[in-house]
């Protein structure tokens, strides 16, 4: 005989008590109804809306961190500054693991004054910055300039005999040029549909090698002007609208370049070749005091947890980069991606444990060839052979996938999903899922909740340039979120005026809260994201 289910047996119950009972009992009305239940506590996906929309705290660590540090170039002081600064705030948030991890990097620089004046034909300040790693003028330099474009090994012969006593101009000219299209933008539906497309990578050590190459010359172009007697040198920026970069990659400890190098605002720089070409060579007053600190040639990255429940060692992660360029304050690159995984985990540790432990990465050295989340990888992840001689500073990242094959290290398995922000403080649109097609449907789901705040994308494309990619190039789970351009392609990307002005605080507590539920969702789900194969050395015959 079959059991009764649950309601026949509890109607059964209820009538026979109800023939049971006297007439006085069966008349007496039946009592109130007891209230409805409160409503079931909203879930984790709403309490983190909540927090990231109505707590935000986004723009109070962006603006320490550009504001009252300013740009943090690796291993600067403000670096450093940067590196104790966010431990406190992971620290202050209660998160456990606090520490930072430490690679041979190379010597700290900063600019502590700078001025670039032309004296003659007429005297006018000049729009100018020193070049990164570049030596201070000891007091003040004048000397006349000549405009010598010199690109290659193959221009010395040109140039024998003529830089004595010289200023060095090194950029060709050019006219210049004017915007054509707006300079601040979003993505526009089109456009996001776009980025799904499918794009086989191409594989070219041949092509590496000559990079490789390339990597000397900084190094015979210093020698050549020393042994001609130039005096410095100065390079053209490569944006109009008096923006300066300032950037270069000669920072081992004792690579000092011969010569000061500064560079010089497109427009004053095309003034000077044009005086040059027109007669008496204008002369400048170069001013420039820069530092070295060759005290601890480590760079570190900042890593902090929110311990999992789960006792098999499993983590998720979420990074940006902290370093930035000497320029500007680094603020659209990067203390909008820091702040947001700050305020992520702030998020994140107002709720209760997940089962996997969440990590939070800070890296350095990303600007020099992402050479903190490298290391990373290479201590935690997985490693490729050693070359013989050993590469170093920016060649490690570009000779990288020449050597084969991957070795997996205990954390290949362990670490279930990376996620990167590394794209201004534009409002996040979507995710490229690096083409991890058994991702695409799980993460259009988790955006499900988010399609009233404009993300929805997900693009089954590979994209490079930051650091989710040595993460990926090894076969984990790692993803670069999709965010509006706005203007960081356009004028602020590593130029003097990335500062706080131009962050957008609505677009930052966007990003911010659906990295949280992102974290939140590979954290906990069941099974963890689908991964693909352990990568193979490619055949170099790969279809252009």
């Amino acid at each position: 005989m079959r059991a009764p289910t649950p309601h026949a047996f509890s109607l059964a119950v209820a009538l026979s008590l109800v023939a049971a009972a006297p007439l006085s009992a069966q008349t007496t009305p039946a009592p109130a109804p007891a209230p409805a239940a409160a409503p079931a506590a909203n879930g984790p996906i709403d309490r983190i809306i909540a927090e990231g929309t109505q707590k935000s705290e986004v723009m109070r660590f962006a603006a320490h961190l550009t504001d009252r540090i300013g740009s943090r170039l690796t291993n600067s002081p403000g670096m450093r500054q940067a590196e104790a600064w966010t431990q406190d705030q992971f620290r202050a948030l209660g998160l456990t693991n606090v520490h930072k991890e430490g690679f041979d990097f190379g010597r700290g620089w900063w600019v502590e004054r700078a001025s670039v004046r032309m004296v003659s034909p007429r005297p006018i300040q000049l729009t100018a910055i020193p070049i990164a790693w570049t030596p201070a003028t000891q007091g003040t330099l004048t000397a006349p300039v000549i405009v010598a474009p010199i690109r290659s090994a193959d221009d010395f012969a040109a140039w024998h005999g003529k830089l004595k006593g010289r200023i060095v101009l090194l950029s060709a000219p050019g006219e210049g040029s004017e915007p054509r299209t707006p300079a601040f933008r979003r993505w526009t539906e089109e456009e996001l549909q776009a980025f799904d497309t499918f794009r086989p990578e191409r594989y070219d050590p041949d092509g590496t090698r000559r990079e490789l190459a390339k990597l000397d010359f900084p190094r015979q172009l210093d020698a050549f002007l020393k042994a001609e007697g130039a005096v410095a040198t100065a390079t053209q920026s490569v944006r109009d609208g008096k923006l300066l970069h300032g950037s270069a990659y000669r920072f081992a400890r004792g690579d000092t370049p011969s010569l000061p190098g500064v560079e010089i605002a497109a427009e004053d720089y095309r003034r000077l070749a044009r005086l040059a070409a027109a007669g008496d060579a204008p002369v400048l007053e170069i001013q420039s005091d820069t530092r070295y600190d060759d005290s601890d040639v480590k760079a570190y990255n900042v890593i902090a947890d929110i311990a999992g429940s789960d006792r098999s060692g499993a983590y998720v992660m979420a990074g940006a980069h902290l370093d930035s360029w000497a320029a500007g304050d680094g603020a659209v690159d990067n203390a909008a991606g820091v702040a947001m995984v700050i305020e992520a985990a702030r998020i994140l540790s107002k709720m209760p444990k997940p089962k996997r432990t969440i990590r939070f990465a800070l890296w350095n050295g990303e600007e020099q060839g992402l050479l903190g989340s490298l290391d990373y990888v290479e201590r935690h992840i997985a490693t490729r052979p050693t070359p013989n001689p050993p590469r170093t500073g920016l060649a490690r990242f570009i000779g990288w996938d020449l050597d084969w094959p991957i070795k997996p290290l205990p954390d290949h398995a362990k670490l279930v999903a990376y996620f990167n922000l590394d794209n201004g403080s534009g409002r996040v649109r979507g995710i490229n899922a690096e083409g991890n097609t058994a991702a695409v449907p799980i993460f259009k789901q988790w955006f499900a909740p988010f399609a009233s705040m404009d993300a929805t994308m997900v693009a089954n494309r590979k994209v490079g340039g930051t650091d989710h990619l040595f993460f990926s190039a090894v076969g984990v789970p790692a993803f670069q979120f999709i965010q509006d351009p706005l203007d960081y392609g356009s004028r602020l990307h590593h130029t003097s005026i990335d500062t706080y002005d131009h962050l957008k605080a609505g677009d930052m507590q966007q990003g911010a809260t659906i990295l949280a539920a992102f974290l939140w969702n590979a954290a906990n789900s069941d099974a963890p994201l689908p991964r693909q194969p352990i990568p193979t050395e490619p055949k170099t015959e790969t279809p252009k």
